[in-house]
């Protein structure tokens, strides 16, 4: 009898929680997938079934390939910088002996993070400006002035601009992250490995690198679904601009159903986002799991 009465007060605190995730989580999936089958004008109202085609649309649109593939091309890069290039970072930081010294680098590299998303956009806005931005004037002062150009205005250097701006603001959080895997790993690991004769580069590898492979994953999937979800950044700097050569699938999502006022195409778009993002959650965990760490 007491075994049911605990079980039952578990579940009084479980129920709610599980309510609130099926009200705001799950139902709207299911919304969002009816809404995909459907041609939707959203400032009259009227809907009109429609089966699949919004999908078959999706699959011969140039433009949502176009930013299927800057969506790859942005997970690509942060993978590179945000996991791997971070990783590297947080080693050389906590290899540091001061721990005055660690701590100003942490705080150092954290700062950008701070930054919103928004205001970090407008401001290398600003500084991509390419009559007055000091990205440019830095360029002509050192010699090198043939290569400024006007960065967010050119169809091949919009992406790569966002890209670099994102990957400045969000470094500093992944290699936080890393600095704290790191220093859960027991310092007698390192000591015999120090009397072993291990260089810090091995010590790198063999040490460091597998012990905190759980983070990585985790990184890695943090990184990836982030990466496919991006937004804002796009929006501030470009809209998606010059010629659409900018667009992601959040911002094509936005103004398909937005600005075109085709809500049901942007559902579609939004179930295919969604898809992609639970494939990569999904394998990933399935990865870590198999290559837990314990202690």
């Amino acid at each position: 009898m007491r075994a049911i009465t605990q079980r039952a007060a578990g579940l009084a605190w479980v129920v709610p929680a599980l309510a609130l995730v099926v009200v705001f989580v799950y139902l709207p999936l299911v919304q969002n997938f009816e809404f995909s089958t459907m041609k939707w004008d959203i400032y009259s109202g009227s809907q009109e079934y429609v089966g699949l085609d919004n999908y078959r649309k999706l699959l011969g649109d140039p433009v949502f390939w176009s930013s299927f593939g800057n969506n790859v091309l942005y997970a690509v890069v942060s993978i590179a910088f945000q996991v791997f290039g971070a990783l590297v970072l947080a080693a050389l930081i906590e290899s540091v002996r001061a721990e005055r010294w660690r701590r100003a680098l942490r705080a150092i590299y954290f700062i950008p993070s701070a930054i919103s998303l928004t205001v970090a956009g407008l401001l290398f806005y600003f500084i991509y400006e390419p009559t007055i931005g000091p990205l440019n004037h830095l360029l002509r002062a050192t010699g090198l002035g043939s290569l400024a150009q006007a960065w967010l205005g050119q169809e091949s250097t919009a992406m790569s601009a966002i890209i670099a701006m994102s990957q400045w603001q969000g470094f500093g959080y992944s290699t936080l992250l890393f600095a704290v895997a790191i220093q859960r790993i027991p310092s007698e690991i390192y000591g015999a490995a120090a009397i072993d004769g291990t260089g810090p580069v091995r010590r790198f590898f063999h040490v460091t690198l597998p012990l905190v492979r759980e983070m990585t994953g985790l990184m890695m999937m943090v990184t990836v679904s982030g990466a496919f979800q991006v937004f804002n950044e796009v929006m501030v700097m470009t809209s998606g601009g010059p010629n659409n050569s900018s667009q992601v699938m959040g911002t094509w999502l936005y103004r398909s159903g937005f600005v075109r006022n085709n809500f049901g195409y942007a559902a579609a778009i939004a179930t295919v986002i969604f898809l992609i993002t639970l494939a990569i959650a999904v394998a990933q965990m399935q990865v870590t799991r198999r290559k837990r760490v314990e202690w």
